[in-house]
């Protein structure tokens, strides 16, 4: 399913430590990955679903690919908006479109796509996304037509 514009915005508040960033106090790049893993994770928590709690229902996301466009950075002590939107749900897995911003001026510092595919734990076979999470998601995304790329 492709989401229609009404989706309900997610945001997730985190915060640039000196273990974050290089020498220079400039964010590693492979760091705003993390920050956007995070925001996924909290996305699904807000949602009800833990992620601990999933993988005892032979469940795990993973990521499957990943695009990240960097235009800024970001620096030791600030604070970070880190969005987490799903553009696509699809039966076994979930676009979402991610956007990281400076809390204090908005500054878009990094933006990217993940596509995160529904596994099952032991096998990490490829799984249907649970009728709940999936009705979940699609409440949040106002979802629409199903996709014609499936995982």
């Amino acid at each position: 399913m492709r989401a229609q514009n009404g989706d309900q915005s997610f945001v997730h508040r985190c915060r640039v430590y000196y273990e974050d960033t290089d020498a220079g106090g400039i964010v590693y790049y492979v760091n705003y990955l993390k920050f956007m893993e995070r925001a996924r994770t909290e996305r699904l928590r807000e949602l009800g679903f833990a992620q601990s709690q999933l993988a005892g229902e032979d469940l795990l996301f993973v990521v499957h690919s990943s695009e990240a466009r960097y235009h800024s950075p970001a620096r030791l002590d600030d604070e970070l908006l880190v969005s987490a939107q799903v553009i696509e749900l699809n039966r076994a897995s979930l676009r979402f479109k991610q956007q990281v911003r400076r809390a204090t001026d908005a500054t878009l510092l990094c933006e990217g796509q993940f596509l995160v595919a529904c596994v099952r734990t032991n096998s990490l076979k490829p799984r249907a996304i649970p009728e709940t999470l999936r009705a979940a998601f699609a409440a949040v995304s106002g979802a629409g037509k199903q996709s014609e790329q499936e995982i």
